[in-house]
């Protein structure tokens, strides 16, 4: 198991105190370089393993930045407190922007993402909670992580505990269908503590979502399961950062936000190759350079 870095953590209980206190434009900006840097690190991470998937990465940082940058109650240096908020990332084959995001919080050190996916190195292709703080459950095969987001929600409710989940999933996932059984159950249960965020880039592996199986009227589609709905700009720090408050309804939330397959690198952006598809040192280069603008 990795362990946690104690100047990250200084660095992330900063960031959350600015987060918390600055006027809308400061946090906007403090996300917003936190995503940048975690999108350089994505870049390089994926370069050095020459494995990944880049497209799927760039889409959801934003949404995964916006939770541990200013919504997530969690503490690096106690990553199993049991009143700790749950974040699940369902579409687990992105975990370079988890384990990055991970890293730039302070839950281990920067200087281990330059071992993603190598031989018996703790950050593999999918993410494992017995090796990497900060991970909840094990994910990868799509449809999973959402029954058991549903599974730790309906757990808190039954105990009475405080803590909140979230659960991340790509939108071609939506097309399993134990997705919907577990978004009926939590409607059941009334689980107002938890929040599903569907990362709504409209890409699967080779082809647009709605060629391969169509899914709108998707907002429609969770209403009519019972959920309370928010639609967002996926890249808007600040629409993330009210869309992932608490239920008002008594009802789970679904935020769905719109998202940019690879967005951040203009030449990946949207582009349907991109899913596992790995840059060379030239492309490598330039997403950096444009990184940095």
């Amino acid at each position: 198991m990795l362990t946690t870095d104690p100047a990250g953590t200084v660095r992330f209980r900063e960031r959350r105190r600015r987060v918390a206190e600055e006027d809308l434009a400061g946090r906007l900006r403090e996300l917003g370089q936190l995503s940048t840097d975690v999108r350089r690190s994505v870049v390089r991470m994926i370069d050095g393993a020459q494995l990944g998937h880049i497209g799927g990465d760039l889409s959801v940082t934003d949404i995964l930045v916006t939770l541990f940058g200013g919504v997530l109650a969690v503490d690096p240096e106690k990553p199993r407190d049991p009143d700790r908020d749950r974040l699940i990332l369902s579409k687990g084959h992105c975990a370079a922007a988890l384990y990055a995001t991970l890293a730039h919080s302070g839950f281990f050190p920067l200087s281990q993402l330059s071992t993603f996916m190598a031989p018996l190195s703790p950050l593999n292709g999918h993410p494992n909670r017995r090796k990497v703080p900060g991970v909840e459950t094990n994910t990868g095969p799509l449809g999973h992580g959402f029954p058991v987001a549903v599974g730790c929600a309906l757990a808190a409710k039954v105990a009475g505990r405080p803590y909140r989940t979230f659960v991340v999933l790509g939108d071609g996932e939506l097309q399993e269908g134990s997705n919907w059984e577990a978004a009926m159950t939590a409607a059941h249960y009334d689980l107002a503590s938890l929040t599903a965020v569907v990362d709504r880039n409209r890409l699967q592996q080779g082809a647009r979502t709605e060629e391969t199986k169509r899914l709108e009227p998707l907002a429609d589609k969770w209403a009519s399961f019972g959920w309370e709905v928010r639609g967002v700009d996926g890249h808007d720090h600040g629409e993330l950062l009210s869309a992932l408050r608490p239920s008002t309804t008594g009802r789970p939330v679904a935020v769905v936000a719109d998202t940019v397959k690879g967005k951040g690198v203009s030449f990946i952006e949207d582009r349907v190759e991109w899913h596992h598809k790995v840059p060379n040192a030239a492309q490598v280069q330039a997403a950096l350079e444009e990184l940095s603008r």
